[in-house]
């Protein structure tokens, strides 16, 4: 197929999600209907007597003992939503689940909602909500209180979608959509017109039907619309009804010509999508009419701009009972006769045969089997089917009913498909989907080059679950390239505090890295959020071609390079991307080239770093390396800095040549020793407490150096060509000042070290001229600025150079516990490694210590495609009122429920970034109970914030009234909100005078 054929005006199904009886996520249950599993559970009399069933209906010929079952209805991650256990176990599981679903739908998508820029709506319903009825009303009908608005909220479809967008941050429409069993498809359809008006830039849309007993059968009525033995048979003579079922689906739609443009992964395309009701021309208000079913299928049709003749497949509402299959078909034919004539060239199929009929969840349980059937060209079969229901003329309809999985074969035009869901209360509901090529317009360049795979949890489990997951994807999906796996995983998931980076060219590296406990693995725990200081190298790191594969391979460090290079050229008459990267020169380790050189690799990789989201808050840098730092702080124009830099370095290249030595030994003990050559040595540089450069005259140099070594210190002669930092640099500083004497400086408007006095830089200091004179000539205090910096708490120190030189001395003052991190950006071992994977490899570190990558602006020089990836594991624990998913509480015992189901379950403390502190006092210890009770939370501590912990407004109200019951104490939320901790409050109430405990 050519997508070039497509209109660009349709909605893209761009992510899925869903839970379907004895499918766990889309790809099961796909493989279900493929497979032609029908996924209904039969129960022995056992099993319905353990969940409580009466022993007479056991016995009733009419009960049916089967049900599409939804395994784990109670299960639920409320630490990762920060949802408390009580309002987990309080709120509805199709609220939980939906809850859960839409984060995986989104993911699915590859969009991660915390990030996202643009608006997101979500458009769903609910089944009738049997928990509350069953399990919760027991509780909250003994206690009036904010516990039962707690429990409205959480069990009211009202706040279905609205708990959605708050718990995901979503700030498009939300609205809860009821119409019965069309809900989810009508949901779909609002969500897609939402789009086109653009109230919204993505949707998740979708429904659910879940609800206890988990368990359990139904009474068959003769004539009515349950099926007598627990099998759905769509359209055959035998059809007699339906099976009730379990499971929710969620789709996310985007406008077509968006998802193309942002390079989404596209299911389909929904074409068309029309929606209307029945009115009284019918029967009764539960039965079907075919005017109004054809006339939206029509009108679907009408709006997709597509003839009938070109639909080769039908979803239909299919629910196998004697009454509306005929009308279903009926109201097909009559649609599909005002375009075509042909005859039975149309497959009409129903999931219902597989997984029962889900009610409100019907339709987008429909919608996804499709989309999986277009993407898969396989036209998947209805079960159940043996000969045509009497009152369907199937041979002169357009349709017959596929039993069998094969290929979906295709004309002269796209597959296209057809979807129908009907609500009891005749809305009906129908969508036209398309088929969509994903490869077609895809650049399918794969340079094997390394690439960053991230992950991130809030837990290690969930980390290490989400690893396994990654690995058996890449196991099973080698085609598919590994740079948009790491383009998605980047871009497309929100970011946690645990995180994991790996570095590979090929899915079968990451798996055996992960296995062998690779040194490559780079984690990290991002428990607050990290400030990060560059570090600019000084001469002596340089080398030839330093820098190439990175000019080769970004545009922006491209033109930042060369947009120094015409500066320079300007000044010099000389090329530097001639003097750097043509072969065989040595050009580079003369002064004179070397440091315009670094300057101009510095400031080009401090631009590319920074567009990557990577802002210092703090500079230092190595003597030449403070040029570096105070352009990229706006003292000193970028002009005026590649002009300074190359009258300093030319002016060097003339002075009389000298040596430097470094000298493993304080700076004291230096000084004492260079006291008999004080006109010919100086102290040039402190690096470390015992780690120093020397400068001067060679002769001196070689007299000293022997000395020295009588005495086992460590000292050797530096590759230099100069005796930088001398009183033989002495010569040139009266010119340079004449040089520089016209350039304006300006005060910084980033903090940072000066390399001359190794404090902060004043601005008094930086806009004089004699400071840049005297930098020249004054001792590098490296060591001095570096424990000043390492004063800056949560602070990420990063070099910025062609190498580690200054990453090694840095950590020389590092203490044995310290969890300070400094990274090399770019330590690719003089040329030996690539510059790229070298950078990789500092990116990693960062983003696991937790610094922030803006990662759209990291890929941004090549093309990327979004692939659905395994979504967040979320370690899921059971949340029930009630022994467990398949028993209710009986309403007749409100008091045992209430004791046994609420005092007692507690769940442990969550991951909180604090370290717990117990209570002490009995003030504290008192309050601590009540909070503890209020959320469900066993080992709160006294900084344990309330919010963190999974309180909202409503609770808090409680927890102050509680207190004020105990202690006669009032204290106002407003003055306790932004710091709602147990010590915060036994604070207030200290300064309470009248603070008792009351009994």
């Amino acid at each position: 197929m050519d997508n070039k054929q497509i209109d660009t005006n349709g909605i893209a199904v761009i992510g899925m999600a869903g839970q379907f009886p004895k499918a766990k996520d889309i790809e099961s249950y796909w493989n279900n209907i493929i497979d032609g599993k029908e996924c209904i559970s039969f129960f022995t009399d056992e099993e319905l007597r353990e969940a409580g069933i009466d022993e007479n209906l056991l016995h009733n010929p009419h009960y049916v003992k089967a049900k599409g079952v939804l395994e784990g209805m109670d299960l639920f991650d409320a630490d990762f939503f920060k949802i408390n256990p009580n309002e987990a176990k309080l709120t509805d599981p199709q609220h939980r689940l939906l809850l859960e679903g839409a984060w995986c739908a989104l993911e699915h998508a590859g969009y991660a909602s915390y990030t996202y820029d643009g608006s997101i709506g979500v458009y769903a319903g609910c089944a009738m909500n049997s928990y509350m009825l069953l399990n919760v009303y027991p509780y909250i009908k003994k206690e009036v209180s904010a516990g039962t608005l707690i429990a409205a909220i959480g069990n009211d479809k009202d706040s279905l979608t609205t708990n959605i967008a708050y718990r995901m941050n979503l700030s498009g429409p939300a609205v809860t959509v009821q119409s019965s069993s069309s809900t989810s498809l009508v949901a779909s359809s609002l969500a897609c017109q939402s789009l086109l008006t653009y109230q919204c830039d993505m949707a998740i849309a979708g429904g659910i039907a879940v609800g206890p007993p988990s368990v359990g059968g139904y009474l068959y009525q003769e004539g009515g619309i349950m099926s007598p033995d627990g099998h759905c048979r769509a359209f055959d003579k035998h059809a007699n009804g339906f099976v009730p079922g379990m499971g929710y689906g969620l789709v996310v739609l985007k406008r077509l010509s968006d998802a193309i443009e942002d390079r989404d992964y596209i299911w389909a395309v929904i074409k068309g999508f029309a929606v209307n009701n029945d009115g009284y021309d019918k029967v009764s208000y539960s039965a079907p009419s075919v005017t109004k079913q054809s006339e939206v299928i029509v009108e679907a049709q009408t709006i997709a701009g597509i003839s009938p003749d070109t639909i080769s497949y039908i979803e239909t509402h299919g629910t196998g009972t004697n009454l509306g299959d005929p009308i279903e078909i009926a109201a097909l034919t009559e649609a599909f006769r005002m375009g075509t004539n042909k005859k039975q060239y149309c497959a009409i199929g129903s999931v219902k045969t597989n997984i029962g009929h889900l009610d409100t969840a019907g339709g987008v349980a429909g919608l996804i089997k499709t989309c999986m059937a277009l993407e898969n060209k396989t036209l998947p079969p209805s079960l159940n089917y043996n000969e045509p229901n009497p009152n369907i003329d199937f041979a002169t309809s357009p349709f017959y009913v596929n039993t069998e999985a094969k290929h979906w074969e295709s004309e002269d035009h796209p597959r296209r498909a057809g979807v129908s869901s009907i609500g009891m209360g005749g809305t009906n509901a129908h969508m036209i989907l398309e088929e969509y090529d994903n490869n077609a317009d895809k650049i399918h360049i794969t340079d094997n080059k390394p690439c960053i795979l991230t992950l991130s949890a809030k837990t290690p489990k969930a980390l290490d679950d989400y690893t396994k997951n990654l690995m058996a994807y890449l196991c099973s999906n080698k085609d598919n390239r590994l740079e948009d796996v790491a383009y998605t995983l980047a871009v497309g998931r929100n970011e946690f505090e645990y995180r994991q980076a790996i570095i590979c060219s090929s899915g079968k590296e990451y798996i055996e890295a992960i296995e062998s406990r690779s040194k490559e693995i780079y984690t990290g725990i991002q428990h607050k959020e990290k400030k990060i200081a560059f570090m600019f190298t000084g001469q002596g790191s340089q080398y030839s071609k330093m820098g190439q594969d990175l000019y080769m391979r970004y545009e922006l460090y491209k033109s930042t390079f060369d947009l120094c290079a015409d500066i320079y050229k300007k000044y010099s008459g000389e090329d530097l991307r001639d003097i750097i990267y043509r072969d065989n020169t040595n050009l580079v380790k003369q002064t004179q080239f070397s440091q315009p050189a670094l300057f101009t690799f510095e400031y080009a990789l401090a631009k590319l770093l920074m567009s990557w989201g990577l802002e210092p808050q703090a500079m230092i840098g190595h003597s030449l390396g403070e040029y570096v730092v105070a352009c990229i702080a706006g003292v000193i124009s970028l002009d005026d800095s590649i002009k300074m830099i190359h009258y300093r370095s030319f002016l060097m290249q003339k002075q009389v040549k000298g040596s430097m030595m470094v000298v493993a030994t304080n700076e004291d003990a230096l000084k004492e020793w260079i006291i008999p050559y004080k006109q010919s040595l100086c102290l040039a540089v402190v690096n470390g407490p015992n780690l120093c450069v020397v400068s001067g005259e060679d002769e001196s140099i070689m007299s000293l150096r022997n000395k020295l070594l009588k005495e086992d210190i460590f000292c050797r002669k530096l590759v230099t060509s100069h005796a930088f930092h001398s009183m033989m640099m002495e010569p040139m500083m009266e010119e340079y000042a004449d040089i520089i004497k016209d350039i304006t400086f300006k005060k910084p408007q980033i903090p940072y070290i000066s390399s001359v006095t190794g404090k902060w830089i004043t601005d008094d200091e930086v806009m004089n001229i004699e400071y840049w004179v005297n930098q020249i000539r004054a001792t590098v205090r490296f060591s001095d600025g570096v424990q000043e910096l390492l004063k800056e708490k949560n602070t990420v120190i990063l070099e910025v150079g062609p190498g580690n030189s200054l990453t090694t001395i840095v950590k020389q003052h590092l203490c044995t516990d310290s969890n300070q991190q400094v990274i090399a950006s770019v330590d690719a071992l003089n040329g030996k490694r690539s510059s790229i994977e070298a950078l990789m490899k500092a990116v990693a570190q960062l983003w696991t210590a937790g610094i922030t990558i803006l990662w759209e602006a990291f890929y941004k020089d090549k093309t990327y495609y979004r692939l659905p990836l395994p979504t967040y594991p979320f370690e899921r624990k059971s949340y029930w009122y009630g022994e467990d998913e398949n028993t209710a509480i009986n309403s007749d015992d409100t008091k045992e429920a209430t004791e046994e189901y609420v005092d007692q379950h507690f769940q442990p403390r969550p991951t909180l970034q604090n370290d717990y502190i117990p209570p002490v006092s009995e003030m504290e210890k008192e309050i601590t109970k009540i909070v503890e009770e209020l959320l469900g939370i066993n080992g709160i501590g006294i900084e344990d914030d309330f919010f963190e912990l999974g309180g909202h407004s409503l609770l808090a109200t409680q927890v102050l009234s509680r207190i004020y019951y105990k202690f006669q104490v009032k204290i106002s939320l407003k003055d306790i909100f932004y710091n709602f901790t147990i010590k915060e409050m036994v604070r207030i109430m200290q300064e309470n005078d009248g603070a008792r405990i009351t009994n």
